[in-house]
């Protein structure tokens, strides 16, 4: 029986009550605090200061644990808006503002679909939004948007920890190599990299994300309205 299903051991009088809740919350701590490499169920029950083996008695491997915690996340995930391209907007954004707060959701999303409850909530609020748009244009087309959001997403997140490793933020890794990149160019190799570099427009994060995120809802809408 998946977790979802899985009642929770009955109560009994213990010095440290547990729940799935208190677990979960336990763990998303850790995760906060130092990352998914923090997260074990030993580590977990020390937080919580229990025995391991209490832990057992409510989730049964690390796998769940996790989808528990990205489930949890997953709870302030609201998707809302009038119309589908508004509730698709809210979702994107949504995704990513939860990961920028929580490093670790970005390394836990995409792959097989979760299942939970709250996950499956913000789905069922995303197809309800699309309602009367042919299915065949539907399921590809939320899949794009989370193919977009996990891309921008990680690529967002690799950037903050590559910042924090090498002690440079992006200013300081551009003029790092700029000397090198000018030379590269000034060979004639590279024209189309040469002139993105010099006369392209420098977007933030912010603006990257959300002008590609309309370029992808443009499509979209292109596709509904043909």
């Amino acid at each position: 029986m998946l977790v979802w299903e899985r009642p929770e051991p009955p109560d009994r009088p213990m010095p440290a009550p547990l729940s799935r809740e208190r677990i979960v919350q336990a763990a998303i701590r850790l995760a906060d605090a130092d990352g998914l490499d923090a997260v074990s169920l030993r580590k977990v029950a020390a937080v919580l200061d229990v025995g391991p083996m209490r832990l057992y008695r409510y989730i049964a491997t690390k796998e769940e644990l996790l989808d528990l915690m990205v489930d949890a996340v997953h709870a302030e995930i609201r998707p809302a808006g009038d119309g589908w391209r508004e509730v698709l907007r809210s979702l994107a954004e949504a995704i990513r503002e939860a990961a920028h707060q929580r490093e670790w959701l970005a390394d836990l999303l995409g792959g097989r679909p979760q299942l939970g409850p709250n996950t499956m909530a913000g789905g069922e609020a995303v197809l309800a939004a699309m309602g009367g748009v042919d299915l065949g244009t539907v399921v590809p087309a939320v899949a794009a948007v989370h193919a977009y959001v996990i891309g921008a997403v990680r690529r967002e997140i690799t950037e903050r920890r590559a910042e924090r490793a090498s002690g440079m933020d992006q200013k300081q890794w551009q003029a790092a190599f700029g000397p090198y990149l000018q030379r590269t160019f000034a060979t004639g190799r590279f024209p189309a990299l040469a002139s993105v570099v010099h006369d392209g427009p420098h977007l933030d994060a912010d603006q990257t994300f959300r002008t590609g995120l309309d370029f992808l809802l443009d499509g979209i809408e292109a596709r509904i309205s043909s």
